[in-house]
């Protein structure tokens, strides 16, 4: 540790984490989607803690699927998190809870004031079961991915509500209850965290006459965090004090060429440094805890993806920057959200033997070697005093 530099808190147990995924949405076919089921999470919750463990991860993002919590207005059956949370504790895994990852009960209208208020009462029923059952105040993320769901299921029809052209309606009233249900967790139980994750991206136009068009689309990575923080559209109820811990999600296709390819990391001239998108953020947001909240790639070079985002982060973690981790997401390998194929993208593959989820090893000794390498510059433990 140098001079300028001081020591922090942590916010996690490990500085990697994993991810499981809980999307709950309903796909392109209108087809409920409960990935929780799918990986089987529900059922192995304790050994696929345990085994995490195993791989010095003691910190996971998870879900609590609205859709199976409240079976009818106010009434909540926790029925599908408690063996979750109960094996959580047990192994000693510290728990990101996901309040809504995308799905909500069909008895809702994402777009009306009444999912604000359902949304802000279930969040705060949560949170005060969690302080029931473990007796400390949850963390949570209330509303996943705004500005993605907002893109996919307001305006392209990719996911619920299966909208075109209504993408900032569905973000605006989505920020609402983001910002009330942190507000009612708060008031429920003091102390609650929360985070608001979102994606960073970088598009690059294909000549000069869409720059404009580029520049604002970049821009609009930022919009739901502003309007959290009340810098933008403050009619909504966002305040500074609403945006608590930032999660940025970065994957190998988060930067393209406007209408085309993804950039290559290669592409020195186009292609910029996650660096420096974590730096953006960080600036943009100075004085919150950051975390990569998602990030993987498919296939045979999951191991070498995972190096890069690691060497990256620990560059922006050099420069200054209060990162507090990277989450393996997903965790587990998972069959795709509308074309039903296999997805290897995780530390641990799909199908259990014995009760164990079998390792993708390349993936597994890299993470070995790389949280060596995290120790070796105390990642995460901290910041430059002028912060």
């Amino acid at each position: 540790m140098t001079p300028h530099e001081t020591a922090f808190s942590p916010l996690f147990r490990s500085f990697f984490m994993a991810g499981f995924e809980c999307s709950t949405h309903r796909n392109m076919r209108r087809k409920r989607l409960d990935m929780i089921a799918a990986t089987h999470h529900d059922m192995l919750a304790a050994e696929d803690f345990a085994q995490l463990a195993e791989h010095g991860i003691r910190t996971a993002r998870d879900g609590v699927r609205w859709h199976l919590v409240e079976t009818a207005p106010g009434r909540y059956d926790w029925s599908s998190v408690l063996p979750m949370l109960q094996a959580a504790e047990r192994t000693g895994t510290q728990i990101l809870w996901d309040v809504c990852h995308y799905g909500w009960p069909d008895d809702l209208d994402v777009f009306a004031p009444a999912f604000v208020d359902r949304f802000a009462r279930y969040a705060a029923a949560f949170a005060r079961f969690h302080l029931e059952e473990t007796g400390r105040p949850a963390f949570l993320c209330p509303v996943n991915e705004i500005s993605f769901l907002a893109y996919a299921g307001g305006d392209m029809e990719r996911c619920n509500p299966h909208a075109t052209g209504r993408g900032m309606d569905l973000k605006r009233n989505l920020v609402r209850a983001a910002i009330a249900g942190t507000r009612a967790v708060r008031d429920a139980v003091p102390g609650t965290r929360c985070a608001a994750i979102d994606p960073v991206i970088h598009i690059v136009p294909r000549h000069p006459g869409e720059a404009e068009e580029v520049r604002l689309h970049n821009g609009s990575q930022w919009q739901a965090w502003d309007m959290l923080a009340g810098r933008e559209e403050p009619e909504l109820g966002g305040s500074e004090d609403i945006l608590d811990v930032v999660g940025i999600n970065y994957y190998w296709n988060n930067q393209w060429l406007h209408h085309g390819e993804p950039l290559s990391v290669f592409d020195a001239a186009r292609f910029r440094p996650f660096r420096e998108l974590i730096a953006d953020a960080a600036a943009r947001y100075a004085g919150r805890d950051l975390f990569i909240a998602e990030t993987s790639i498919e296939g045979w070079p999951r191991p070498q993806w995972l190096r890069y985002v690691t060497e990256e982060a620990l560059a922006a973690i050099e420069g200054g920057v209060r990162l507090h981790g990277i989450c393996l997401y997903p965790i587990i390998s998972h069959i795709g959200w509308d074309e039903e194929r296999y997805c290897p993208n995780g530390l641990f593959e799909l199908q259990p033997r014995h009760g164990r989820r079998e390792v993708y090893r390349p993936l597994a000794e890299e993470l070995a070697r790389l949280q060596a390498l995290v120790a070796e510059h105390g990642a995460g433990r901290r910041v430059t005093a002028a912060e």
